[in-house]
């Protein structure tokens, strides 16, 4: 089921990976590198709402998420960022945390709000070839 908030975020360009009742999204404006949309299928708009197997099926997608994350950034942490305030579908932002900054294709992606809470207004908003790309990248660091 891919609801508006899903789509809003750039499905299916922004794809990463695809679960029964989860999908994992590139955040097109990336606040660290890495940032991604974790979105449940679902028409629910509150966290209480979703079913059993999607509160089942949410701890394989977190352990996914951070190993892939900690593979290609070697975040120092995850802030998982479940706001749905514009956006009513639950879904989270996942914002990898650093000290410094991270290079991608010769880009420089800065966590400057570290180790305070993320700015997400103080954004990187990738081109569509970017986000290609960097969606690839993504997936390359999970497993099939």
């Amino acid at each position: 089921m891919i609801n508006d908030t899903i789509k809003k975020f750039g499905y299916p360009a922004t794809l990463v990976k695809d679960y029964d009742h989860w999908v994992v999204l590139l955040r097109p404006a990336q606040v660290t590198l890495g940032s991604l949309i974790v979105a449940a299928k679902s028409d629910a708009t509150d966290f209480g709402d979703l079913s059993a197997d999607h509160f089942t099926e949410l701890k394989s997608v977190t352990t996914e998420v951070s190993s892939a994350l900690q593979h290609l950034v070697s975040h120092q942490k995850l802030n998982w960022l479940m706001l749905m305030m514009v956006d009513p579908h639950v879904h989270f932002h996942l914002i990898p945390r650093y000290e410094g900054s991270r290079n991608w294709k010769e880009q420089d992606f800065a966590d400057r709000a570290w180790p305070g809470p993320p700015v997400l207004s103080d954004a990187v908003k990738l081109s569509d070839d970017q986000i290609t790309d960097m969606a690839a990248w993504v997936k390359s660091g999970f497993p099939d």
